[in-house]
């Protein structure tokens, strides 16, 4: 079964707005009371099974990995038509390494993981932007996934996906014989990849996750532009993607603006490729920033506050970005988004361009290339118990409501909510109202809506004013809650 949305929050695309911190319940002097009515947003209980986990992250094996990927010299993906690379090197041979570590991860759980290639060929293709093509003959691409089913019959139809890309680049992108280590760009988010599936792999889950690591991203997104197809085509009802690109926390001696405590995530706005009547219907009420692709952010957040935003000795705290990427750059969750599906990406605070697409050298005293040396693995290990807490709370949710709708009849300053379950719930879900003020970025204010029955056992009569806030329902399994939606208006 399709997943559907209501086609005027189902466009998305690039936003013009600045990113922004989250935000905390009371965070301004003259923020309004809303606490008669429901309670400041608090951090929702951790889950036991989760916890436990992520204190399996082994910052060892991550930095094992990293290393593992850094020594097949150059991982670029049109190396797969060379003949002439070394044993044991190139884009193929990366490729098929990965695949036995999904492998071994599922003969450790009694074989709980399907693993497989996506494997295709790209055809040569045009350069973008005035550069020149960076498939110039057909060539062979391997993304590398693997499926823990979920063990509920129906709600196993629900997929949270999470990945990374195994391939790299040197300064000159079609150089596939030169050292282009990418130990940050995008080993650090492969390794993530890799390391939630060994671990998670261990438990049980009523929806199913994916683990993928795909190929052909500094190519042009070809490998997950083909794996987002797919999964359109195929129906998969796929309601979270998390793509970690450039998680490695890069140390440089002398750099003071880093920070090793934050994460940004990027997620999409209002897709310019929307049909118009859809782009103004988002506008027309405020929701550029009610996509899905954001609420999706907007629940990493939330899963961030339980496991991490205060863990102790190294905290991180999700930063959550109102843009689909940095600029002039792009990435895979961008594929996953046009096609529908809600898609965010984990990215480091600050990037140091001399490490990432660099011909390894020393200029000057400057050392430039993606080099080992300069990944954080204890900010990576991080990184990864924040991807792995996110699916393994998404995965026990009943998944989101449906048509969500605020009723817009009568001028009064009540809200009217009304929705429809989850495509695949686990069980009869509960549902939470939240709301922010329209100048903030994160919810603030959140209450049962069994307490403010409507008309029917899944509406709810507020005493807020819906011109004065943005306002989300998430279905909730217990203390397990799904991304918001935001209400489409209805007369």
């Amino acid at each position: 079964m399709k997943f559907v949305r209501s086609a005027a929050i189902a466009a998305m695309g690039l936003s013009a707005g600045l990113f922004a911190s989250a935000q905390k319940p009371h965070a301004t002097a003259d923020k309004v009371d809303f606490t008669a009515v429901g309670t400041p947003l608090a951090k929702a209980p951790a889950d036991p099974e989760i916890r436990a986990a992520l204190k399996q992250v082994s910052v060892e094996r991550i930095k094992a990995n990293i290393s593992h990927l850094v020594d097949f010299n150059n991982r670029t993906t049109i190396s797969s038509t060379d003949t002439d690379l070394k044993p044991g090197t190139g884009v193929l041979a990366a490729a098929e390494w990965i695949k036995s570590q999904f492998e071994a991860y599922s003969k450790e759980c009694g074989g709980c993981l399907q693993v497989q290639y996506d494997e295709f060929v790209e055809q040569p293709q045009a350069g973008f932007n005035n550069s020149k093509p960076r498939i110039i003959k057909p060539t062979p691409l391997r993304n590398v996934y693997a499926i823990l089913k979920g063990t509920d019959p129906v709600a196993s139809k629900r997929i949270y996906l999470v990945t990374g890309h195994y391939d790299t680049r040197e300064t000159d992108v079609m150089n596939t014989h030169d050292p282009a280590p990418g130990a940050n760009d995008d080993s650090s988010g492969t390794a993530v990849s890799m390391e939630a599936a060994r671990i998670l792999s261990k438990y049980k889950f009523p929806a199913t996750i994916i683990f993928v690591t795909v190929a052909g991203e500094e190519q042009g997104l070809n490998g997950s532009g083909h794996l987002a197809k797919l999964a359109k085509e195929k129906g998969w009802q796929l309601e979270g993607v998390l793509n970690n690109d450039i998680v490695g926390g890069d140390t440089t001696p002398g750099d003071t603006l880093q920070s090793k405590t934050r994460i940004r995530v990027f997620s999409q706005g209002l897709l310019p490729s929307a049909p118009i009547e859809q782009i103004r219907a988002a506008l027309n009420i405020g929701a550029e920033n009610e996509t899905p692709s954001r609420q999706l952010a907007r629940e990493v957040m939330d899963v961030d506050r339980t496991y991490l935003a205060t863990a102790a000795p190294q905290p991180l705290r999700t930063t959550m970005e109102l843009r689909l990427d940095r600029f002039l750059r792009g990435g895979d969750h961008r594929s996953f988004s046009e096609q529908g599906f809600p898609s965010i990406r984990f990215t480091e605070w600050r990037e140091n361009f001399d490490h990432q697409h660099q011909h390894v050298r020393t200029e000057n005293g400057k050392e430039y290339g993606d080099l080992l040396k300069f990944d954080d693995f204890n900010y990576i290990g991080q990184v990864a118990r924040l991807n792995m807490a996110v699916l393994g709370t998404l995965a026990k949710t009943p998944g989101v409501p449906q048509n969500v709708h605020v009723v817009t009849s009568n001028l009064d300053n009540d809200t009217i909510l009304n929705w429809e379950p989850p495509v695949s719930p686990v069980g009869t879900p509960t549902y939470q109202i939240v709301w922010r003020e329209t100048s903030a970025t994160d919810w603030q204010y959140s209450v049962d809506a069994s307490k403010f029955p409507g008309t029917t056992p899944n509406s709810v009569r507020l005493p807020v004013s819906k011109d004065n806030v943005f306002f989300g329902v998430r279905a909730c399994a217990g203390t397990y809650c799904s991304q918001a939606v935001a209400p489409v208006p209805a007369r």
